[in-house]
C-alpha cells in the first residue's frame, strides 16, 4: 500500500506562506529519519517544496483556465514536503508518521494512493486504452 506524507509546517512558513531556512540541527534530524525509512526498504519519494510565494496555481472555472501566481492569501495550510512511502497499512503509514522529527506546530498528514485496482473494472478498462508508455511520460532530458 502506497502513502503520501505530507509535511504542513507550523512556524513561519504556515503563517506568513514564508519560507524560513531549517537550523543545521534539523536537517540532520530529518536526514536520519529519512535514512531510517530507506533502510526499512519504504521509501519510494520524498522532498522539500518551494513556499508558495514563488507558486502557481491553475484553476479552471466556466471552461476556462486561469493562472494564479503565489502567495495565496486563502492557503491556511501549506505543504512544506512529502513522503511517498510503500508501506503494508496504514498502521504502519501512521506509525512511520509519528517517528517523523517535528516541531511546534508541525503536522504530518496521512493519505493513502489510490491504485489502480481500488477502481471498477470499466475505469481500469478505460486507464488502459489511454495508457501512456513510461518513457514517453518523461519531461526531462
Amino acid at each position: 500500500m502506497r502513502f503520501m506524507l505530507f509535511m504542513l509546517p507550523g512556524g513561519e512558513l504556515r503563517e506568513t506562506g514564508e519560507w524560513e531556512p531549517p537550523t543545521a540541527a534539523a536537517v540532520a534530524e530529518m536526514t536520519r529519519f529519512n535514512e531510517a525509512l530507506v533502510g526499512a526498504g519504504v521509501l519510494l519519494a520524498a522532498d522539500g517544496l518551494h513556499p508558495p510565494s514563488v507558486g502557481a496555481r491553475v484553476a479552471c472555472r466556466d471552461g476556462a483556465k486561469t493562472v494564479v501566481d503565489g502567495p495565496f492569501a486563502e492557503s491556511k495550510e501549506v505543504v512544506g514536503g512529502y513522503w511517498l512511502i510503500d508501506v503494508r497499512s496504514r498502521a504502519e503509514a501512521v506509525e512511520w508518521a509519528s517517528r517523523c522529527p517535528l516541531e511546534e506546530g508541525d503536522v504530518i498528514e496521512i493519505r493513502q494512493v489510490y491504485e489502480m485496482s481500488d477502481f471498477p473494472a470499466e475505469v481500469q478498462a478505460a486507464a488502459e486504452l489511454s495508457a501512456v508508455p513510461p518513457e514517453q511520460t518523461s519531461a526531462r532530458d
